[in-house]
């Protein structure tokens, strides 16, 4: 089976990437021919052969000569290459199969505008940018070609059937895939003094790791904010990820008076010694479909704090592997942060909430996502 996956810039960072990263090798020993369509890609961050990355990349000026354009090249790439079967992580009409994995743009649009200034607001509705992803996602999920939709989450699955005239028969739930073996909690052990001492952690000190890009979306100032609250407590925050505005964060930080509690370390090609580093993850996302670092961190038994609006608060148990905040509560979060080192202060209860991480992270496992893929292909072929 050729099967062509879309996505316009692929680069190590991304949520979507590492799904694909990870699915790849198993669907390619299930005897998936895998070829990439891109506007651009970076050669160290997949395992694809050059020969199997088909290059869309048009000229354009601004993001929405820049999707449109894109649109376009990626169409005509995937006719030209008869494949048998096309999935897009873009919103692109005419797909095959549409893996949903940035949520449902017109909900996280309604999100942000709930939680707006009235300037914002006003500056959303007049953003032709806007209108035309929302215009898109419909025409997508509406166009006769589309066969079948992934959703990371079941959160992601209620709000597309609840937006749109989709069969439900079309939507699949797959979740997201971790590396078991990548992401495994002798790497900790192996890990965790060097990377505590790189960071400058001191004994006793509660490192809380946040993972992801998009800081805004992602929460990061509320989990600064929260942070605060939490006055002199010996608790540390360390960021890794990319966002232009992170000077912004970073300003936030200091007018806090945190200093070097918390350290903005930028893209990390390997987060292991991170999570290794950690005592806890923490995510309070305003909206994320399901956040691959989640998973990571679990499978590394790291507890996990995560925002409500995130499909992976599915996998977190309240209190036994990780705790659920609402990312506009600063209080709230703060109170979660104290109740995380509480935990990790507690050796019984450490270790008890550790287990219930991991094991909670063995059932996502990468193989088991690609097995569900290739069913899902072949189902469709």
């Amino acid at each position: 089976m050729r099967v062509a996956i879309v996505r316009q810039r692929y680069d190590p960072f991304g949520g979507a990437e590492r799904f694909i990263e990870r699915a790849l090798p198993a669907l390619e020993l299930a005897g998936v021919d895998v070829s990439l369509i891109a506007r651009s890609w970076q050669s160290g961050a997949t395992g694809w052969q050059a020969r199997k990355v088909v290059l869309a990349n048009p000229f354009y000026a601004g993001n929405l000569w820049r999707d449109r354009s894109f649109a376009r090249a990626a169409r005509n790439a995937w006719e030209a290459g008869n494949f048998d079967l096309v999935q897009s992580h873009e919103r692109i009409p005419g797909c095959d199969l549409y893996r949903a994995g940035d949520g449902v743009h017109a909900e996280w649009l309604d999100i942000r505008r709930a939680a707006a200034a009235p300037l914002e607001r006003l500056g959303i509705a007049l953003n032709p940018y806007h209108r035309h992803a929302c215009a898109a996602e419909r025409r997508m999920f509406e166009h006769p070609r589309l066969r079948a939709v992934i959703c990371n989450s079941n959160m992601v699955l209620d709000e597309i059937r609840r937006r749109f005239a989709l069969a439900s028969g079309k939507l699949h739930v797959i979740h997201n895939g971790v590396d078991l073996e990548h992401f495994h909690p002798r790497h900790r052990t192996a890990l965790r003094a060097a990377a505590r001492a790189e960071l400058g952690i001191a004994a006793g000190e509660i490192l809380f790791a946040f993972v992801g890009s998009g800081f805004a979306r992602k929460g990061l100032d509320a989990a600064i904010c929260a942070l605060a609250q939490c006055g002199d407590a010996p608790y540390r925050l360390a960021v890794a990820g990319r966002d232009r505005g992170a000077a912004r964060f970073a300003a936030l930080a200091d007018a806090r008076t945190l200093g070097s509690r918390v350290q903005l370390l930028g893209g990390r090609d390997d987060v292991r010694p991170l999570y290794a580093a950690a005592d806890c993850f923490i995510l309070p996302t305003r909206y994320d479909p399901f956040p691959n670092t989640v998973l990571e961190a679990l499978a590394m038994s790291l507890p996990a704090i995560v925002g409500r609006r995130s499909g992976a608060a599915e996998v977190v148990r309240h209190g036994e592997n990780g705790w659920i905040c609402e990312p506009a509560d600063v209080a709230g979060l703060a109170q979660l942060m104290h109740a995380a080192a509480g935990v990790a202060s507690d050796q019984v209860r450490d270790a008890a909430a550790r287990t219930a991480a991991r094991s909670t992270a063995e059932n996502y496992g990468v193989d088991d996502m690609a097995r569900k893929l290739t069913k899902l292909y072949a189902t469709l072929a």
